[in-house]
Order: C-alpha cells, then sequence, then structure tokens
C-alpha cells in the first residue's frame, strides 16, 4: 500500500469518518426523509452542536427501541448480556467497538445499554 493511501486511510480512522457516514446512512434508511439532503443537512448540524455541548446527538434509536433490543438479546430475563451479546449489537447497529473499556468478564444491563 502506498503511503499517501495508508495516510488518508489514517486521517478518516483518526476522525471517524466511516463510523459518521455508516450512521448517517442508517439514519437515512431508518426515516426515509422526503428531502434527503436536507435531512443529513440537520443531522451534521445535529452533530456540530452534539459536540459543542449545545443539542443533543442524532440518535437512531430511542429508549423504548433499545429497550426492545435488550429484551431481544437477553432471551431469559436475566437482567445482562454478555459483552459479546453487547458488540454485537454494536456491529449490528453500525457502531465501532474499538474503544469499549469493559473487561472480558463484564455484563452489561440494560442502563449501561442505554447510556453506552
Amino acid at each position: 500500500m502506498a503511503a499517501g493511501e495508508q495516510q488518508g486511510r489514517d486521517y478518516l480512522q483518526r476522525h471517524r469518518i466511516p463510523e459518521l457516514l455508516h450512521r448517517l446512512g442508517a439514519l437515512l434508511l431508518y426515516h426515509r426523509p422526503e428531502r434527503p439532503r436536507e435531512f443529513l443537512i440537520q443531522a451534521l448540524e445535529r452533530v456540530k452542536a452534539g459536540r459543542q455541548a449545545e443539542g443533543e446527538y442524532p440518535y437512531l434509536m430511542d429508549e423504548a427501541n433499545l429497550a426492545a433490543m435488550f429484551e431481544l438479546l437477553d432471551v431469559v430475563g436475566q437482567g445482562h448480556i454478555t459483552l459479546a451479546q453487547y458488540r454485537e449489537a454494536l456491529k449490528t447497529l453500525g457502531l465501532s467497538t474499538e474503544d469499549l473499556q469493559f473487561g472480558d468478564d463484564v455484563t452489561i444491563t440494560l442502563d449501561v445499554f442505554k447510556e453506552e
């Protein structure tokens, strides 16, 4: 791989551009707005405001959706899921699992699932 190509990949990863684009694509498919370009502009403005602590980050799912997803993962109703289940849920949602700060033996509760 050429040095310029690697620098480009490093740049994209450092600024988490692939995750952002994946999230924007997921938002588009979830909401299916009539005016997708305006929708994307508004979503990016919410991202900017959220990073500046002036607004809320645009979420794909609300708390009810997250609770329902958690219940699907916690089939026997233990009140927690494994870290492996949590990682797979994040991947399914198109979210990065690289920055997880949990040990391998930890269990994830609904509150942690929603917060993270």
